[in-house]
């Protein structure tokens, strides 16, 4: 599991006070840099071997200004070519969003899936894991 800690910025807020919606998945996707590493070190955009098929995030509690969130990123689905990434964003210890993305390992010359294997599925089984039970 990858951990990232998040301060929300004043702009984070929306007229109800609170973090607005929309910042959860700009986080959840700067948190999933731990794992893009695992295929592309240096993140070049050149060598990138990945597309998104699917995004969801369910909202559970409003997140508040002034306190950290903790993400926490994890692969919670390890298949052929394609993976689901979970992600937990938590604020005070309490669970308050929870994000799915399905990730494809993709040849983008060939526009094709390929296979995960090796190394690559070996460093990405280390971060495999159910989710957590108040998920």
């Amino acid at each position: 599991m990858f951990t990232r800690t998040i301060e929300p910025a004043f702009y984070d807020t929306d007229a109800l006070g609170h973090v607005n919606n929309t910042r959860l998945p700009a986080w959840f996707e700067l948190a999933r840099n731990d794992l893009f590493r695992l295929f592309t070190p240096d993140l070049d955009p050149r060598k990138w071997r990945l597309i998104m098929a699917r995004m969801e995030v369910d909202y559970r509690a409003e997140l508040q200004y002034g306190r950290e969130i903790e993400i926490r990123t994890y692969v919670s689905r390890l298949g052929n070519s394609s993976f689901t990434v979970s992600q937990e964003a938590r604020q005070d210890g309490q669970l308050t969003n929870l994000g799915h993305t399905v990730m494809v390992h993709f040849d983008h010359e060939a526009k094709k899936a390929i296979p995960i294997e090796g190394e690559l599925r070996e460093a990405l089984e280390i971060h495999l894991q159910a989710e957590p039970a108040d998920a």
